[in-house]
């Protein structure tokens, strides 16, 4: 898990003392959206004119995908029912291989302000974002701001710009200072370079884009990090920072200090423990109970898996099993308070290894198995349900008791909208069979009801709940996360 480092302790402190801190966080917000992520290279190709090198064959090589590709799958994510899409880097990346890998997923960037070619034209991207918003998305664009590519012809023209081997040994704080995984490693205190990356921004901006992914952000100076997010809530843009490994602890002096948003990794991991691995539910609620002092829950970026990642589906060593459990995981993550982000191919239960393993080329509904497209069903109808309950959305979020016999297999949530008025009572089932409980509460007496959600084909839910005499009555299928409307506050 990651810890607060001195470092991020002086950050955390220094955000504390300005004016532009944690009273004034972005006025954008994300709350209710649910972001797709999207890798160009590895999603649709739309222009076979800009393949160039492409080798389908290769998985360290150029793919052929493209922005006219993705401008052409809008209308596949409009049908799953997701409200944002996050590019990885479309920037110009460096012409040469290294360590026998193309630059296709956009970290080894050459020239910030241009569109990659392989990517597209400008035209092309110009396109893209009128498309998105005219279809309602949020576009939410990649930005490295720690390094250039290994072959980037700034490394050689302007030397003064990067870290060297004698400012890394001397360093106290080699995160910052020194080279992750040996990229060239930007002089964010110098004037010149800060000035750079902050123009970045704001081209990218200025081009229409609503968010930003930060990449490696704890590789970052934290005084630099202070004034790019002043700006960017001077902007109103919103800001999602990637610490890899982050916990509760982190992400909350990060959202104190200025994001809006972390990538909750230690929710990740406990849901890969439990939901896909079979180890009970003991880690989910202990992360989520975790969760409940950062400053922005509603904010808070969840996820199953991403390009960093081995596949959530890979997980299990049996397809079957990992389909039944992606359907669980994707389930129980639209339960969840905060902002669900879905990266390509979860939503059809994509396997996939480690790194390139876990960038496999999408495939679509032609390409899909019946299991595939079963997945896909549970996935959009689950998005739809979370979009359509305002207490599901943006509701606040409380973890009821439950007896120590029953908390491995069972957890239950309230979620409750004061707005609205709406309550949803969520359940998340790890039992192998299907299984009637009865358990104290407190709850009002609920005649009984179904389940929010249905299984491709059902037009009503399995799942069944009511409350009488002091208890909750549960009837629920195995493996799967459930949703019941209560009455209003």
């Amino acid at each position: 898990m990651a810890k607060c480092s001195f470092p991020l302790l002086a950050f955390l402190s220094a955000a504390l003392l300005s004016p532009a801190s944690a009273a004034s966080l972005s006025a954008a917000s994300f709350a209710g959206q649910v972001i797709y992520q999207v890798m160009p290279d590895r999603f649709f190709n739309g222009d076979p004119s800009n393949d160039g090198d492409a080798d389908l064959a290769n998985p360290r090589a150029w793919h052929g995908g493209d922005l006219a590709g993705l401008t052409s799958k809008l209308s596949y994510l409009t049908d799953l029912g997701v409200s944002a899409v996050w590019l990885t880097p479309i920037d110009q990346q460096q012409t040469g291989r290294s360590f026998d890998t193309d630059a296709y997923h956009g970290y080894w960037p050459a020239d910030f302000r241009k569109v990659d070619s392989h990517f597209g034209t400008q035209a092309q991207w110009e396109t893209l974002v009128k498309a998105a918003h005219a279809g309602g998305f949020k576009v939410v664009l990649d930005q490295v701001i720690n390094h250039f590519g290994y072959l980037a012809p700034a490394v050689q023209a302007q030397p003064s710009w990067f870290h060297t081997q004698a400012d890394c040994d001397k360093a106290t704080d080699k995160d910052v200072v020194c080279p992750l995984a040996g990229l060239p490693d930007l002089r964010q205190e110098d004037p010149a370079v800060k000035d750079f990356l902050f123009q970045n921004d704001a081209y990218w901006r200025g081009q229409g884009v609503d968010a930003f992914r930060y990449d490696a952000i704890k590789n970052v100076p934290q005084d630099f990090l202070t004034a790019l997010l002043a700006r960017d809530r001077a902007a109103e843009t919103w800001t999602l920072g990637e610490y890899y490994g982050a916990d509760a602890l982190s992400l909350a002096q990060y959202q104190q200090a200025g994001f809006d948003s972390l990538f909750d990794f230690q929710l990740q991991d406990a849901m890969k423990a439990s939901v896909m691995g079979g180890s009970g539910l003991s880690r989910v609620a202990s992360a989520l109970d975790a969760l409940s002092s950062v400053p922005k829950p509603d904010e808070v970026a969840l996820f199953l898996d991403n390009h960093d990642l081995p596949r959530f589906a890979q997980g299990s060593l049996f397809e079957d099993t990992g389909i039944q459990r992606t359907k669980y995981g994707l389930r129980a993550l639209m339960t969840l308070r905060g902002v669900p982000v879905i990266w390509q191919g979860t939503e059809i239960a994509m396997r996939g290894g480690a790194d390139p393993d876990n960038r496999r080329d999408m495939r679509f509904e032609n390409q899909w198995t019946p299991a595939e497209k079963q997945v896909f069903e549970v996935t959009k109808n689950a998005i739809k349900v979370r979009r359509a309950s305002a207490a599901l959305s943006l509701g606040t979020q409380t973890r009821l008791n439950l007896p120590d016999s029953l908390s491995g297999n069972l957890m239950v949530l309230l979620r409750e909208d004061k707005k609205s008025g709406q309550r949803v009572l969520v359940v998340w089932h790890s039992g192998d069979g299907r299984a009637n409980y009865s358990v104290k509460t407190s709850l009002a007496p609920q005649a009984l009801t179904r389940g929010l959600f249905l299984d491709p084909g059902e037009t009503l839910s399995s799942a069944k709940m009511s409350v009488s005499g002091g208890y909750l009555h549960l009837s629920l299928p195995p493996k799967t996360a459930a949703a019941f409307i209560l009455g209003k506050l």
